[in-house]
């Protein structure tokens, strides 16, 4: 149930934005975004040097086939070898990329996805393999990412399916072709066919966008009755079946809201960049001050107290690449307080990094005990903060 939580990547600016006007991510009068925000000299040496020892750690784990971990291997190895080919001492053609994509592209089937068949999890784990590929830039894996791309598009649900826009599946896409859509891999997808160049204006872009704005705890712009109880800005991981939130104590509770998170808050925001969506929208400006109300690296904001660590490092990971999409160097909080968020997340990393170089969570759930996913996870929401 919880297995698409394990993320990829968002790197670059929508075209659709780059003209747009900034809109600074506060209410506060007089106080707008600050023009840099740039790493002290200190922290900067220490979050290279961090790196450089995840990434130490993790090419000692390297098997010998070229993957990585014993689950989900073809997605949990696209995420470590991403790591490498951002890294300047690695790079895409290091041997260890290259025996990391070998190993990867084996999985390529038929359909052109690149995914476990037993494993049921063919979005998430093209999506991953497919961000990759794209980041690398080589001219040898034109082909596979053009058949990738296709797959992911099929996916999508919509008319094809006989899924029409009053469905509140229109537009999302889950673990394959049969599974209910949910928000963690509809962004998954759309950064993947947005990283690997498909243009601004495919319709897939257009129709996610209605999926993921019925993700949104906003009565204002969201049709599904669950929005209207709890409007609060915030994302949840699902509109079927009456609103599901990993969050909530339950998937159905009738007549209480819905529990808005981190992970999937940052997941909605950015995807609605990705697709397009102005900056002044009022679904942004209500995502904003959700963001605004939440600012924390403490916890996954929105978790139930014994949850708070679930989720934490793919909470960095979307955090990271949600703000740097937006592109202001600083959150300013509901009590008006000013944030660097790259330094946070920098000196928040730094402090939980193991001797080994290695990183993990204590918090089973969704995989993040496997400290290659977790240390992948961390290097490349460093790599984010740092600008790489």
């Amino acid at each position: 149930m919880y297995r698409c939580l394990l993320c990829a990547a968002l790197i670059a600016f929508c075209p659709a934005l780059a003209s747009a006007e900034p809109t600074p991510m506060t209410t506060v009068p007089g106080t707008g975004p600050t023009l840099s925000a740039a790493l002290s000299p200190e922290l900067r040496q220490k979050a290279e040097s961090s790196i450089v020892a995840g990434l130490k750690y993790l090419e000692r784990q390297q098997d010998p086939d070229g993957g990585w971990s014993d689950s989900y291997r073809p997605a949990v190895t696209a995420i470590v070898a991403r790591a490498f080919a951002q890294n300047k001492e690695y790079g895409p053609r290091h041997p260890v990329v290259r025996r990391a994509v070998e190993y990867i592209l084996k999985f390529q089937q038929s359909d052109g996805g690149i995914y476990e068949r037993e494993n049921n999890l063919a979005n998430y784990q093209t999506s991953v393999a497919l961000t990759l590929l794209a980041d690398l830039d080589l001219p040898e894996y034109k082909g596979q990412i053009a058949r990738a791309q296709a797959f992911l598009t099929k996916l999508q649900f919509d008319d094809e399916e006989s899924i029409d826009q009053d469905n509140n599946w229109y537009g999302g896409a889950g673990y394959n072709s049969a599974k209910r859509p949910d928000l963690s891999n509809t962004q998954m997808m759309l950064e993947a066919l947005h990283e690997s160049g498909l243009p601004a204006d495919h319709p897939v872009y257009q129709k996610a966008l209605t999926f993921v704005s019925r993700c949104q705890m906003n009565a204002a712009t969201n049709d599904q009755p669950f929005a209207s109880r709890g409007s609060d800005g915030g994302f949840i991981y699902s509109p079927n079946a009456g609103g599901e939130s990993k969050a909530s104590q339950g998937l159905f509770e009738i007549g209480t809201p819905r529990q808005s998170y981190g992970t999937m808050t940052y997941a909605g925001f950015k995807s609605m960049l990705y697709c397009g969506v102005e900056r002044d929208d009022p679904r942004i400006k209500a995502c904003l001050e959700w963001i605004r109300n939440n600012y924390t690296l403490e916890v996954n904001p929105g978790m139930p107290d014994r949850d708070s660590k679930d989720g934490l490092y793919y909470y960095y990971h979307v955090f990271a690449r949600a703000l740097h999409v937006w592109g202001e160097p600083t959150v300013v909080d509901a009590k008006g307080q000013e944030h660097n968020w790259r330094s946070d997340l920098c000196q928040e990393l730094l402090s939980m990094q193991r001797k080994d170089g290695s990183w993990s969570n204590d918090a089973r759930r969704w995989l993040e005990s496997d400290s290659n996913y977790a240390t992948a996870l961390s290097v490349t929401s460093m790599q984010i903060a740092l600008g790489k």
